[in-house]
């Protein structure tokens, strides 16, 4: 068989999948028939739908929208904005099922970008497993002249989710244009990060982020996050706690109050200054959990961001502090 050959029968099954996914998907959600009728009328086992609809959501060919409001949530929103001078926010339900956390705060991230984001916009991207269910959750766009700029560098390694495939992902969404932060996010000293933000590519590209429309980001802590897992040693984890980190912001650390850590790191890190957000039309900040409620705060007390996506649980812990 000729290498054309088999690139077209990898594209018919590939394409076969997807029908079926949207097949199960329209017999479910439209047609209101249960798994098991699904599998009748196909020919197959009630699991495989199963699974099936668990992919539609994962690829984006189902995204939910729930249009109601929940009192609680509504109230915390509130509370929120005033306790911390936020211009929006927005809290979800907290799963009752921890793995389902990120994909929950990801479509209350998804369906407020969807109200906000306007045709000829630039969207700056952060990086986080948070943000992977945010664009899902977005609608899809067609010839709007939109881009999409990472807001700090990758890594030569993560077997997860690098920030290069978060802005893709949210470009393809968007249909538009990708512009990369094409650096390590850690140099390997002041000097050479200093030389890389010297670059034409590197510049233009802060320059973009700088200057968006919207900035989406995350904040990590220090015990679940990609950057700890897969960025950092053990060693100089430890040294950042002693140091007084709570977290990182775009590979930043900070303190509770929301001040950058006297560390190394902080010093070699390839990303959008934080002192730059403010430059950026709308910053949200997409995070949420118990466990992230104090690196959540240190963000918030600093003064980055603008918009809060958090659950109900989380927005309970940080009306409670401060």
């Amino acid at each position: 068989m000729s290498n054309h050959s088999r690139s077209q029968g990898i594209g018919w099954r590939l394409d076969a999948t997807r029908q079926l996914e949207t097949r199960v998907a329209w017999y479910y959600y439209v047609g209101n028939l249960t798994q098991q009728q699904i599998a009748d009328r196909l020919g197959t086992s009630r699991v495989r739908i199963n699974r099936l609809l668990a992919s539609c959501r994962e690829s984006g060919v189902v995204q939910v929208t729930i249009n109601s409001d929940l009192s609680n949530c509504v109230a915390l929103e509130e509370r929120l904005i005033d306790q911390y001078g936020l211009e929006g926010a927005v809290v979800v339900p907290t799963p009752e099922d921890e793995k389902r956390l990120r994909e929950a705060i990801g479509v209350g991230a998804g369906n407020y970008l969807n109200d906000v984001v306007a045709p000829g916009n630039t969207i700056a991207i952060g990086w986080g497993r948070t943000l992977a269910n945010t664009w899902r959750a977005m609608r899809g766009r067609v010839d709007q002249d939109m881009s999409v700029v990472s807001l700090l560098g990758g890594l030569a390694y993560c077997p997860g989710l690098n920030s290069f495939e978060i802005a893709f992902d949210f470009a393809r969404r968007l249909d538009g244009e990708c512009h990369y932060m094409a650096a390590p996010i850690y140099a390997s000293s002041q000097q050479a990060r200093d030389v890389l933000l010297e670059q034409a590519a590197i510049r233009q590209v802060m320059d973009k982020a700088r200057h968006a429309d919207t900035a989406v980001l995350t904040a990590g802590d220090l015990e679940e996050s990609l950057i700890v897992k897969y960025a950092l040693t053990g060693e100089q984890t430890e040294a950042l706690i002693r140091a007084g980190a709570a977290g990182d912001l775009l590979g930043h650390f900070i303190d509770v109050d929301g001040q950058m850590v006297d560390h190394e790191l902080n010093r070699r890190t390839v990303a959008l200054g934080l002192d730059a957000l403010s430059d950026v039309g709308r910053v949200v900040l997409v995070a949420g959990g118990v466990h992230k409620a104090v690196v959540t705060r240190a963000t918030l007390v600093g003064g980055y961001v603008d918009v809060l996506v958090t659950d109900e649980a989380g927005a309970e812990r940080l009306t409670q502090s401060g």
